[in-house]
């Protein structure tokens, strides 16, 4: 969506600190496309039933990781953008249009 709009970014560029999903060096952005399992989103996250402890310190290992990669973003005068995977697939064209006024 983002593409046939002219809009021009990279995926997963690892150059860009934290990997962002989306990313555009020149204009400083970063999105994050955050799935609901693995950054416990609120709406859809369902802890699972074996082995708990280990996925309750993975989320928050994952959701710590996402403050410190933000913090040294914007220490980079980086704009950053966050989104919830079913937002995505929920309301695409949505999402698609704020990225695209940074872009």
């Amino acid at each position: 969506m983002l593409w046939s709009r002219g809009k021009r970014y990279r995926m997963h560029d690892r150059t860009v600190i934290g990997t962002p999903d989306i990313s555009n060096k020149r204009k400083k952005l970063a999105v994050f496309i955050d799935g609901c399992f693995w950054h416990g989103c609120d709406v859809c996250y369902k802890e699972p039933q074996t082995n708990v402890q280990y996925w309750r310190k993975k989320i928050v290992s994952n959701k710590n990781r996402r403050i410190s990669v933000k913090h040294e973003l914007k220490s980079e005068n980086f704009r950053i953008l966050e989104f919830w995977e079913h937002q995505v697939y929920q309301k695409p064209e949505l999402v698609a249009t704020r990225i695209a006024r940074f872009l």
